[in-house]
This record gives structure tokens, C-alpha cells and sequence, in this order.
């Protein structure tokens, strides 16, 4: 099997009419002359220029000529070159992808911190806001990538910017050809599925048309399962908590004490705002007041919580917490004027803009 080290050099202009070529025999079948190719090219070449491209290619090996005064087709060089396009291409988009996962997840944090610091300074109590999570998250995109003999690299994207990367060990020789047609399969497949869609008879099935290859699937839908699994775990963000023992009525060494620790639960803080979703109103804000609370340690206060929305199915929840006699307009107001900031940062809309 041909690698790049051992295939001939190819510039530019050479590259380009070999890969038009191969297009353009995969699209008809039929064999390829100057003249097709001059219409498919950007730029323009002379016909004389073009036949000797072409006939540089077929001294290189990339393509054949059947019959004398025939077209040309690829050669099984030439069709390693094309294969091995397609697979750096699908390298580059992942790669490219990544980098903008971690640069908009480094943003998203770093806004969050940002938004829940605001609103404690803006209202004088204690605040909180979660990661976003999509909700019914898809599988976006599938690579395989063979990073020596003994291993593939899984690189899942998920619809709600989750990236997995997962190293697969393999115990025989695999070629770059079955690496694409696994790629081909997995994707054809699985883009576009939830976890509840992806069910036994998909998975038999898959496995079935991989063959030999079936625990390379099975590792790949792992790393399918752990992905989903990761979009689950939320983040919670706090800030301002000490703002409440301002307050006389919450002051108290035990009540100051438990409104404290209740901030340090950040599992009971996510479960509380994750189940706030199907109490809230039209406007997506909801107050608890005292003993409606459902965390004991708030029931001297009231809690107000909202939801926003990013898009894609993208959301998550915004709680603040005070004392009973809060300034509840503000407190709405100010909710209202970070769901729309939100909406400005992340959906890049302008303000007033509707969703």
C-alpha cells in the first residue's frame, strides 16, 4: 500500500486536475480529456497546457489512458491519492472543530462566571447558574483515524458542541480503505441520532455490516455512550452567597450556617434548578417563597429561577436567592435583562432582536 512518503510529489495545478479527473470518471464512468477538464478548472489553462499536466500525471502513474486518443482514468495510485485527500480533509474539519468546542466552552465558562457575579453585585443576593445542556442531543459527526498499527483514534461530535476523543486498540492490520468504509457506515448511520434512537436493532445491524471488524463498532458506540453521558453533567456556578447574612432574619449562626453549606451542595443546587424548568410561567421565571422551597435550608427565603435559551437546544437555569421581603421587581427585571444578554452573546443577535 502506497503512503504519502512514497507517492511522486504533486504541486498545485497537478493536484487539482488530478482530483478533477477522479471526480469526474467516479461521476460518469467515462474517461476524461483536456477538454473537460478546461470547463471544470477556476482558472483558466490553455488545452496544450492541461494535456501536458495530464501527461505528467500518467508518467507519475496517477492515471492511465486506455486506448490511444481515449480520455484518461485513475490509476489504483490515483485512487490512493483521492482516498487519502478525503481522509486528511475529514482531519482538518475535526481538528477545526475542536478548536472552535474548546474555544466557545472556555467563552461559555468564563461568561457564565462573568453573568452570576453581576447579578449578586446587582441585587445584593445570592446567585447561581448552570452550564447549558442540550436537550435530545444528536450525534453530529464520526472520524476514525488510524494513528499506528495498534490503534485508532474515535473523535465523536456531538450536536451540543461535546467532543470525544477515544484511542481504540485493533489486533491486526487495518487499511486505510476499511478505516473509510467504517467511517462511511458509522456515519451513515448513527449523524443525526439520539441515545433513545440508537437501539439494539441499529446497533446488530451495524455490526452485522462491519464483519470482522464489529468490536471496533462496539468501541466506537461506547465512546457514543460516554459522550451522551458527558452532556449530562451540568456545571453549577455560585456567587454572593455571604450577601445573605447581611439580611437580620437570615443572620442567625444556624441559619447562616445552613444557607452557606446548601451552596456548597452543588448536586442538590443542579437537581433543584434542573426540576424548576416545569414550574415556570410563560415569561420562564418562577418564585418559591419560603416553605414552597424544596431545599429545606432556603425555606426563610425566597428563590427565584429562570431559564435561558441559546439555541440549538441548547439551556440552562439562573436561581437567585434572598431573603422573603426581596425586591422581587428587580430581581425579575434583572433576570429578564441576563436571558436576553445571553441571547445577544451566544445567538449573536442584536438587542431587541426576537428568538
Amino acid at each position: 500500500m502506497e503512503n504519502k512518503s512514497t507517492m511522486p510529489p504533486l504541486d498545485d495545478r497537478k493536484r487539482r486536475i488530478l482530483t478533477l479527473i477522479i471526480r469526474s470518471y467516479l461521476e460518469t464512468g467515462e474517461p476524461v480529456g483536456s477538454r473537460t477538464i478546461s470547463k471544470l478548472l477556476d482558472t483558466a489553462l490553455s488545452s496544450a497546457t492541461i494535456r501536458n499536466e495530464m501527461s505528467d500525471l500518467e508518467d507519475m502513474g496517477y492515471i492511465l489512458q486506455p486506448h490511444t486518443s481515449a480520455g484518461r482514468i485513475p490509476s489504483d495510485l490515483g485512487y490512493r491519492f483521492y482516498v487519502n485527500e478525503l481522509m486528511d480533509e475529514h482531519e482538518r474539519s475535526v481538528q477545526k472543530m475542536e478548536e472552535l468546542v474548546i474555544e466557545k466552552t472556555e467563552k461559555m465558562e468564563k461568561v457564565l462566571k462573568s453573568v452570576v457575579k453581576a447579578l449578586a453585585v446587582n441585587t445584593n443576593y445570592a446567585t447561581l447558574i448552570t452550564s447549558p445542556n442540550t436537550s435530545r442531543n444528536k450525534v453530529k459527526f464520526l472520524q476514525l483515524s488510524q494513528v499506528d498499527e495498534q490503534q485508532l483514534l474515535a473523535v465523536i461530535v456531538m450536536e451540543g458542541n461535546i467532543v470525544k476523543n477515544k484511542m481504540i486498540p485493533i489486533h491486526e492490520t487495518i487499511d486505510n480503505e476499511t478505516v473509510l468504509k467504517l467511517n462511511i457506515l458509522l456515519n451513515t448511520t448513527l449523524n443525526g441520532l439520539t441515545r433513545e434512537e440508537i437501539n439494539l436493532g441499529v446497533i446488530s445491524k451495524m455490526k452485522e455490516q462491519s464483519g470482522a471488524y464489529s468490536q471496533i463498532v462496539n468501541e466506537v458506540l461506547d465512546a457514543v455512550a460516554e459522550a451522551f453521558a458527558e452532556d449530562e453533567e451540568l456545571q453549577v456556578y455560585t456567587s454572593g452567597a455571604t450577601n445573605l447574612i447581611k439580611y437580620p432574619e437570615l443572620a442567625g449562626s444556624e441559619k447562616a450556617g445552613a444557607l452557606l453549606s446548601a451552596f456548597e451542595d452543588k448536586e442538590e443546587l443542579i437537581e433543584f434548578l434542573s426540576e424548576t424548568r416545569e414550574d415556570q410561567k410563560e415569561n420562564g421565571i418562577q418564585v418559591y417563597i419560603g416553605n414552597e422551597s424544596p431545599i429545606q435550608t432556603m425555606q426563610d427565603c425566597s428563590v427565584v429561577t429562570a431559564t435561558y435559551d441559546l439555541g440549538n437546544g441548547l439551556s440552562g437555569h439562573i436561581g437567585i436567592v434572598g431573603p422573603k421581603r426581596m425586591d422581587y421587581e428587580n430581581v425579575m427585571d434583572s433576570l429578564k435583562n441576563i436571558k436576553e444578554q445571553l441571547d445577544i452573546t451566544f445567538k449573536n443577535k442584536s438587542p431587541g432582536e426576537p428568538g
